[in-house]
């Protein structure tokens, strides 16, 4: 029986980018056939990316994806099938996987179970198919699923009664923290229900809050995982099935990652690199505090983007140490970023002059600690806007969870690489890759390796320094004992009695929800940054502003 090729384009496919995407795939189609496929296969809404939002809504958007896919089916070099995720306009709209053979549209696929939870909602545009679809490939009978298809047992055993004897899963499935454990679960439960192998294909890339990890997997019959894609690496993956023993096998595959800290870091890289190039930017600049957030941020552009494309900007004033400014030069020197100084204390001295009349009376509070922090969102936004240059916001999870963040200040930026990063996981992450040993272009990642966050800087007590002697644990609790209630409480959705009954001090657990609660307003208003949990803040989770309730 003759083996059926397939290459599975694991690549990035921007949102609205449909005639670059048609491009990128007529490319990686050729690719594919002078590599010996028999058919190629790109993601879920490859045509038009993953999420298309509300351009779903615009005739004139759906009109050009049907174009482009026609003339992607007349383009394609003869001898080669391809799969390509779309949008199907009619009367309703669908989420579909067409078959393009032999210069026509030979077949379409419509999703039939529409994900409507955490950061999916698709039934805002789609409507649900009804049929199953099986293709005929070289005498290989495969089914073809699409990504919430596979997470129920309906699709996959209705494609096994309609003949198919291995499954091609299309996905444009977001990455977090714990989702690539599950995906494989799934998949071999799958697997073993149907006794048939599964080939399952997931985009890659950065698109504004979300990151696709790619992470394409093989699996067989047994429910045994053949192969591993890297995540966040653009590859075009060959795979054979072998009809006689239905089953799967890598050709040539590169090599995943190991370290579930090591795929974290890649998705916050690529996360950085995507949000900046595709929005037609090439260069950022941030401000250095010589704390390990702005330290860690440094590290991601720089990995990023090349250290040529990022400039670091410290603004000290009164309470600012030597310690901040000596390891923030030391770092930006180390990395190769121009680091230039701009002290704040004119400007502090200046409005606190202005304001002098009104404040009367009054005694220094944190009004003045946050006009500090203003300050220097304006000064750096001005950079910003004087040089084309996007502003990175260094906040992390933890301190925009409780509102330990300044509107205006330091949440100004155009992008925050750790917004849904806990505090905890900033310090491990900086301790990793002080000992990753990063290399080259190859691994996706621009710097070479060393000890690109001081170790003075992981090893110091954090610090907002916005007065004297000032620790964050002034007004915080310890970040391992606050980060492990806002795990259970946003995370887990886990009530206060629950986390108390949890073994957590009573009044710290409703301290830390009630600076949760009232502090939606701020996240409202803060800059997109890519999920990386189970429960980010903005699409993900959604609490209202002006409440009552208090869970």
């Amino acid at each position: 029986m003759t083996k059926l090729r397939l290459a599975l384009a694991q690549h990035d496919f921007p949102v609205g980018a449909i005639a670059a995407n048609a491009a990128h795939m007529r490319a990686l189609a050729t690719q594919a056939w002078a590599r010996g496929a028999q058919l190629v296969v790109f993601p879920e809404l490859a045509l038009c990316g993953y999420p298309p939002e509300d351009l779903l809504l615009r005739p004139s958007f759906l009109a050009a994806g049907t174009r482009a896919l026609q003339q992607l089916a007349a383009e394609l070099p003869a001898g080669i099938a391809a799969v390509v995720g779309h949008a199907e306009p009619g009367d309703e709209v669908f989420n579909a996987a067409s078959l393009l053979r032999g210069g026509h549209v030979e077949r379409t696929y419509r999703k039939q179970l529409l994900p409507n939870y955490a950061v999916f909602d698709e039934k805002r545009y789609f409507r649900a198919g009804r049929d199953s679809v099986v293709l005929d490939l070289d005498d290989v009978r495969v089914g073809v699923l699409i990504c919430e298809d596979i997470w129920h047992a309906a699709p996959a055993a209705a494609a096994r009664a309609a003949g198919a004897e291995l499954l091609l899963v299309i996905n444009a499935s977001p990455y977090d923290f714990a989702h690539a454990a599950q995906r494989e679960r799934v998949l071999a439960l799958r697997a073993r229900e149907n006794a048939m192998a599964i080939a399952y294909l997931n985009l890659i890339g950065g698109q504004d809050d979300l990151l696709f990890d790619g992470c394409t997997l093989l699996v067989q019959a047994d429910g045994g995982i053949a192969a591993r894609a890297p995540a966040f690496v653009d590859a075009l993956l060959l795979a054979e099935y072998d009809p006689a023993t239905r089953s799967l096998r890598a050709l040539d595959w590169p090599a995943p990652q190991h370290e579930d800290l090591a795929v974290l870091y890649a998705g916050l890289v690529r996360g950085v690199r995507d949000y900046v190039r595709k929005n037609g930017f090439s260069d950022v600049l941030l401000g250095l505090s010589g704390g390990i957030d702005s330290a860690l941020t440094l590290a991601l552009a720089v990995d990023a983007l090349g250290a040529e494309h990022v400039r670091g900007y410290r603004l000290p004033s009164r309470y600012t140490s030597a310690l901040s400014g000596r390891e923030a030069e030391a770092q930006a020197r180390a990395l190769g970023v121009t680091c230039a100084e701009l002290p704040i204390e004119p400007g502090f001295n200046a409005l606190l002059h202005t304001l002098a009349p009104e404040f009367a009376g009054r005694a220094p509070d944190l009004t003045e600690e946050n006009l500090q922090s203003r300050i220097r969102g304006v000064l750096l936004m001005a950079l910003s806007n004087k040089f084309g240059a996007l502003l990175l916001s260094t906040g992390n999870k933890s301190e925009l969870a409780v509102g330990y963040a300044t509107l205006y200040g330091d949440m100004c930026g155009a992008y925050a690489p750790l917004k849904d990063v806990y505090k905890t996981t900033v310090y491990a992450l900086a301790r990793w890759r002080n000992a990753s040993g990063l290399g080259t272009r190859d691994s996706g990642l621009a710097m070479a390796g060393g000890e690109a966050i001081p170790r003075a800087v992981i090893e110091r007590a954090p610090s907002a320094e916005l007065r004297a002697d000032q620790t964050d644990q002034d007004s915080l609790p310890p970040y391992d004992l606050l980060d492990a209630i806002l795990e259970r409480f946003i995370e887990g959705e886990q009530s206060q009695a629950e986390i108390v009954a949890a073994g957590f001090d009573a009044e710290t657990v409703r301290r830390v929800a009630r600076m949760v609660l009232v502090n939606e307003f701020k996240r409202r208003q803060a800059a997109p940054g890519p999920k990386v949990t189970t429960r980010a803040f903005g699409r993900e989770r959604r609490y209202p502003i002006t409440s009552g309730w208090r869970p």
